[in-house]
């Protein structure tokens, strides 16, 4: 990859816009597509006026969705990107969608000469926009050869997990742990608060004791703030624990912690915190 690729991107949410900033600002030549077109204002890039039209045009089409509906639509629906492709292009999925759907959308593309990768990231705004994600990658190992010097601008380590639908697994995995470990973060105030204990110490607490991971650190000014604007939204967190739960049953795990959270995070979602940050999961359980 002497002479940088021309990029295709697809997808200009709260990651997707940091994500190829980065790029234009490392000197990719870029080309963008969202849905809601009122979002290409944010990039200074020129864009299609369709996924087809962009995928015409590129080396390298990458997709920030975000659930395997959208990623369908996007890649084999009418005017999608399967209608622009060529052999010898290579589609890189960042959202985080099924493994079963990244397997499925590299046996179709594959057939035709098309290199593809499932490539989710580990890491909300802030890392994103500083270009120190951590990306998950599953496909042949040539395609993450060539991804290489792409993932190297966005993040701060690639890990290539094998073969189609492994970047997905892995997403699940450490998207898991953050789930979790906000779950219990929220218990654990919500106990305090119930209980009597002056909530700024309380919090001071969590943030020095020995349980304080990087993203505890990262929400307690959050939760002193009472600031739940979206970062990762909540939503999507319930959408990947469904996910993880679907994926423990066809593997045969057993996930018990995991499926009480995912209905922890369902109920948070369908009473209207789907919207707000992961860590309204603690208004949800404030009642």
């Amino acid at each position: 990859m002497m002479t940088k690729p021309k990029i295709g991107w697809i997808g200009l949410g709260h990651m997707g816009v940091p994500m190829a900033a980065n790029l234009i600002a490392a000197g990719y030549p870029l080309l963008a597509y969202n849905r809601t077109p009122e979002r290409l204002a944010l990039l200074d890039c020129p864009s299609a006026a369709s996924p087809a039209a962009l995928a015409a045009e590129v080396d390298v089409v990458v997709t920030m969705l975000s659930d395997d509906a959208a990623q369908e639509a996007v890649l084999f629906g009418p005017g999608g990107v399967a209608e622009g492709l060529r052999a010898g292009q290579a589609v890189v999925n960042m959202g985080t969608i099924s493994p079963g759907a990244s397997r499925s959308t590299a046996e179709r593309l594959e057939k035709r000469g098309v290199e593809v990768l499932d490539a989710p990231v580990s890491g909300s705004v802030k890392p994103a926009t500083e270009g120190a994600l951590v990306i998950l990658v599953g496909g042949k190992a040539e395609a993450f050869d060539r991804c290489r010097p792409i993932f190297d601008v966005l993040g701060k380590r690639a890990f290539h997990f094998g073969g189609a639908g492994q970047g997905a697994r892995a997403k699940l995995a450490v998207n898991m742990v953050l789930g979790l470990t906000l779950q219990a973060l929220a218990e654990a105030v919500v106990l305090g608060e119930k209980s009597g204990l002056p909530r700024d110490m309380l919090l001071e607490m969590l943030g020095e004791a020995a349980v304080a991971s990087p993203i505890v650190k990262l929400k307690l000014p959050a939760i002193a703030a009472g600031n739940f604007s979206a970062a990762f939204p909540l939503k999507h967190m319930a959408k990947d624990f469904r996910l993880a739960v679907a994926e423990a049953a066809e593997v045969g795990a057993v996930l018990p912690v995991t499926a009480t959270a995912k209905e922890s995070y369902g109920r948070a979602e369908a009473h209207g915190f789907g919207d707000l940050d992961i860590m309204a999961i603690l208004q949800a359980l404030r009642g």
